[in-house]
């Protein structure tokens, strides 16, 4: 298994802008992919087949990539996309949360079409990561922007109900920056709290789906040094991955104990992962 991360770089940190690849003791390998058309990765997901892994570019595009760093799709320049984080939906299609629109768009897994907002403009103030639920449910983590305040909650949008939100959670030490589903049904957010303080309190918070209460919190060591928590991912053997600055960390979710620093790489700024063989 090689574990491949998103490093942003201008605006979101002085990272990479790159996507790295990491062999299976956590070694640097180098780039993945070397292609131009990549600038300020952000989301990165797998797509159902397991064989395409899809890259949010912060130039406003969309790009599958084969197992070997290969573009072989490309949405070409979406005007106003600002690319979040990324999902393929239960209907096959692969979502994208739009940070300036405050939105999420869904476009066709072979890429070829401007596709359809999903969600209204300004759906949130500042969406931070999203998952499907059972029943097709779109929870979405409404957080900070970098240089303004947010709401700091999760909401639902329940496809029985026109689609209007509800707010799920409340809790005082949440500032989401990514979601996942767990395999439990739960809900899994990334937290740094209050949002880029130089003390904030570092974490990886699970809620339930139904109640929206704090079903736990997963910390590592604080000798780690677990900082900027983003992007989230399921691996085999029940771990839970999370990349951030210089490292990535996992968990055992079974147990929800800390099972160690994965990663560890100067000016990593992690945004996203994705497991591969």
């Amino acid at each position: 298994m090689h574990i491949l991360v998103t490093s942003a770089s201008g605006a979101n940190g002085d990272g990479y802008g790159a996507i790295l690849r990491f062999g299976p003791e956590g070694e640097f390998t180098g780039p993945f992919s070397s292609d131009p058309r990549i600038a300020d990765p952000r989301g990165l997901s797998l797509d159902p087949s397991g064989a395409l892994v899809y890259l949010n570019s912060g130039d406003d595009r969309v790009l599958a990539l084969d197992l070997h760093g290969y573009v072989v799709r490309d949405s070409g320049r979406i005007s106003g996309l600002d690319p979040g984080g990324g999902e393929f939906g239960p209907d096959g299609r692969y979502y994208v949360g739009m940070r300036r629109e405050r939105s999420v768009l869904a476009l066709p897994a072979d890429l070829d079409g401007e596709g359809e907002s999903f969600l209204p403009e300004g759906a949130v103030p500042f969406p931070r990561g999203f998952g499907f639920g059972r029943g097709g449910a779109l929870y979405l983590a409404s957080g900070a922007a970098p240089a303004a305040a947010g709401d700091n909650t999760i909401v639902v949008f329940e496809r029985n109900a026109a689609m209007r939100p509800r707010r799920l959670v409340t809790d005082p030490k949440l500032s989401p920056l990514d979601l996942k589903l767990a395999p439990n049904g739960n809900i899994v957010v990334s937290s740094e709290w209050p949002f880029g303080a130089p003390d904030a309190v570092t974490s990886v918070r699970e809620y339930d789906p139904v109640s929206g209460q704090l079903v736990r919190v997963l910390v590592p060591e604080d000798s780690v040094g677990f900082r900027r928590p983003r992007g989230l991912r399921f691996g085999p053997g029940g771990l839970l991955y999370c990349a951030g600055e210089d490292n990535v960390v996992a968990f055992d979710f079974r147990t929800g104990t800390f099972a160690g620093t994965v990663v560890r790489l100067a000016r990593l700024n992690g945004q996203a992962l994705v497991l591969v063989p």
